[in-house]
């Protein structure tokens, strides 16, 4: 699919831009620069024709991109590199410029830059864009931007909205792309894709799990905690299934406290486990579990969402004992024994696929449906092995059905005497159970519990009082 690139200096606009033609608050927004760190990747549709917008991280110094500045591994360096790489791939690039602060030196030096070190065929596919153009009065002032010598500036409010339907009209017409129907991509597959959120405190190794897996630097991976501060979704195809994986930021108590970019990293991360099946809770297996750990399992399936345990850096650990560390992982979590345990190192790749294979496993035992004669022959099977507790009273009470009112994820509706009552701690014996026969693997299970016979399939509470 065709590749547009949003490019410019810091604090244009380049990301409300995005939020705006992409129609999602996917990119985060603040008043200051350096916001953006992993380029933010969406798609647009436009009268019938789609393409790939691309979001780069603020361009903060050029040496960067013109290897003049000495190599280092910090997390500005790495963000302008990405941007780099993402221009060289561009079919179209949207030159940015802000209209209200005017033409200044560093967008000359990023326009020479363009001029300079893309190939000729890319320099004709650059659409200056003027921002921030929020009233009539403010077209004049773009003339200015003529002195770029990058063609007739289009001007637009990212915030507002207005001039994108003419700007996404130029770009559909520089693309030349073929109508949407008639293009292939694995993002626009009809197969409803797995989405996977990956989560965990900082600096666990969440970034360098996803680049492990894709085989090279997706997302952008650093020592200083909360180098990702906004969800990344890349969809992949693995086993004929579409994938998408969702990188968040690092979720600690510290930073949620804050007021910051850290706190919306946060906030956006709990966001986008609402919208997963699946979690990948990673663990730096080479430091102790806390207590903040315990709490993200909770916050998974509080949702109802399945779970991998990622025991991730596992190249650090000496003695690698793998039945001592999952004894080890499941007394943190008692709660999530059912969870399966990958030990995994995203530095020398090992075993990461593994990862996805889990994930394909746990899809197919979420969504499973299991019939009411199946599960009947499953009930008289338990109860006869464990008669049922009581919560209150004297008398055992009597389970009169069990049945699966909905799969992915998983609901399940006990059935007992109007006057009977159940015991919590026999709903988890018949939910584990469950899971010894029929799977469920990593998944949480919802037991309701209701009232009453039925006669004749009509629900009657008379009848089961009089019975």
């Amino acid at each position: 699919m065709p590749l547009v690139v949003i490019f410019g200096r810091t604090n244009v606009g380049k990301s409300t831009l995005f939020n705006c033609l992409t129609e999602k608050r996917q990119a985060l927004v603040a008043d200051q620069e350096g916001v953006t760190r992993d380029s933010n990747i969406g798609q647009v549709s436009w009268g019938g024709k789609t393409f790939d917008l691309i979001d780069t991280g603020g361009i903060i110094d050029l040496k960067y991109l013109t290897g003049k500045k000495d190599k280092t591994e910090d997390v500005e360096s790495k963000v302008q590199k990405q941007a780099l790489e993402y221009l060289n791939k561009a079919n179209l690039i949207l030159f940015m410029v802000d209209n209200k602060t005017g033409l200044l030196p560093q967008d000359k030096q990023m326009a020479l830059f363009l001029k300079k070190n893309l190939p000729k065929k890319q320099q004709k596919k650059i659409i200056l864009t003027a921002n921030k153009v929020d009233s009539p009065k403010q077209r004049a002032k773009t003339a200015e931007f003529h002195k770029l010598s990058m063609g007739e500036p289009i001007p637009v409010s990212a915030s507002s909205g207005s001039g994108t339907g003419d700007l996404l009209d130029i770009i559909i017409k520089n693309l030349k792309i073929k109508s949407t129907s008639d293009i292939r991509h694995p993002t626009s597959d009809i197969r409803h894709p797995v989405n996977v959120c990956i989560i965990g405190k900082p600096n666990v190794g969440k970034s360098s799990l996803i680049n492990s897996i894709l085989g090279y630097e997706r997302v952008i991976v650093s020592a200083a905690p909360h180098t990702t501060r906004e969800p990344q979704d890349t969809k992949i195809e693995y086993n004929n299934q579409i994938i998408n994986l969702i990188d968040t930021a690092g979720i600690n108590r510290k930073g949620a406290k804050t007021d910051g970019l850290e706190k919306y990293g946060i906030e956006k991360s709990l966001s986008a486990l609402n919208k997963a099946d699946i979690a990948l809770l990673i663990l730096d297996i080479n430091k102790n579990i806390t207590h903040q750990d315990a709490k993200l399992v909770e916050e998974i399936f509080d949702r109802k969402k399945s779970l991998i345990i990622v025991a991730n850096k596992w190249d650090l650990i000496e003695e690698r004992d793998t039945k001592r560390y999952t004894k080890y992982i499941y007394a943190q979590f008692p709660f999530a024994h059912f969870a399966p345990i990958q030990f995994t190192s995203a530095l020398t790749g090992e075993k990461t696929k593994k990862v996805l294979d889990l994930v394909l496993e746990i899809k197919e035992q979420r969504g499973k449906k299991l019939g009411d004669s199946q599960l009947n022959k499953f009930l008289v099977k338990i109860v006869k092995r464990h008669k049922p507790a009581k919560a209150k009273g004297t008398k055992h009470p009597r389970i009169y059905e069990l049945k699966q009112t909905r799969s992915d994820p998983p609901k399940f509706e006990l059935r007992i005497g109007p006057k009977d009552t159940l015991h919590f701690s026999y709903v988890r014996f018949i939910e584990n159970r469950l899971r010894e026969q029929y799977g469920f693997m990593g998944t949480p299970l919802t037991t309701r519990i209701t009232k009453g016979r039925v006669v004749h399939g009509m629900h009657d509470e008379s009848v089961a009082r009089n019975a």
